[in-house]
């Protein structure tokens, strides 16, 4: 196991859920829902490039089973991945009940930034309309992240589209399902939110990782391995190790997409 990838997921999912969410638990009724997204997206944006070169900044489940679709990460990896993406959502989640307990009369039984649908919707979406949006909103965040990195790491200005991509999700996903599209980010609030939050999280769970799988598939058709050489090296050899590959102290790092 590589302490650095792990602990960097983790680390990143938890400043996620709490800034993120946090920006719906402790300031929704002040920025809206235009604040909301741009909380998500910039977030997202600093995280990519504070931890995108040493694990990828997945910061999500959906992710991750993108890239190991995709064939980018192996079985092992993906699972240590999820694991402290799970746990550091729940830690995230646990720090922003904390902060949030300290706001006088802050509602967090069954809202908490969680997600819906229903009359837990504030369109009052029904089940299916959830689900298929949920699907489409991860398919469109997972696959821009597949075509901006090479391998895992992100360097450079690949974060920005991540960003921008998941900012422009929550435009659209938060009046629909309050935005999902991370397993990880609708479990942890959902622990402490209980009730129906809790009910209704295996939507939020199934549908994004149904996406992210389902962009890995298409963009295998629209951005196949190119052969195309420069130098005598195929362009995808610059980013030729995968993480979870065995340590070769020689071998280079894989590069970010």
């Amino acid at each position: 196991m590589d302490k650095r990838t792990v602990t960097c997921e983790f680390l990143g999912t938890l400043l996620l859920v709490f800034f993120a969410v946090g920006s719906a638990v402790l300031a929704g009724e002040y920025i809206g829902t235009l604040g909301i997204a741009l909380a998500f997206g910039f977030t997202l944006l600093a995280l990519a490039y504070a931890l995108g070169p040493v694990s990828g900044c997945h910061v999500n489940p959906a992710v991750t089973l993108g890239m190991l679709v995709a064939g980018r990460i192996n079985v092992r990896t993906a699972v240590e991945y999820w694991v402290a993406q799970l746990l550091g959502a729940i830690a995230g989640a646990a720090l922003l009940f904390l902060v949030a307990k300290q706001v006088p009369g802050l509602r967090t039984s069954g809202a908490f930034g969680t997600n819906g649908y229903g009359s837990r919707s504030a369109v009052g979406i029904n089940t299916g309309g959830a689900f298929v949006v949920e699907v489409v909103l991860t398919f469109l965040l997972v696959f821009v992240v597949l075509s901006v990195t090479h391998k895992v790491a992100v360097f450079g200005f690949d974060g920005l589209p991540i960003g921008l991509a998941l900012a422009a999700i929550h435009l659209v996903g938060i009046p629909l399902t309050g935005t999902s599209v991370n397993p990880a980010r609708s479990l942890g609030p959902a622990l402490f939110a209980g009730g129906a939050a809790l009910s209704q999280l295996w939507l939020f769970i199934v549908a994004p990782l149904i996406g992210g799988a389902l962009a890995a598939l298409v963009h295998q058709v629209t951005h196949p391995p190119t052969a195309a050489r420069h130098g005598g090296l195929r362009v995808d050899d610059r980013a030729d190790r995968t993480v979870g590959a065995a340590d070769d102290p020689e071998a280079e790092r894989p590069q970010a997409t």
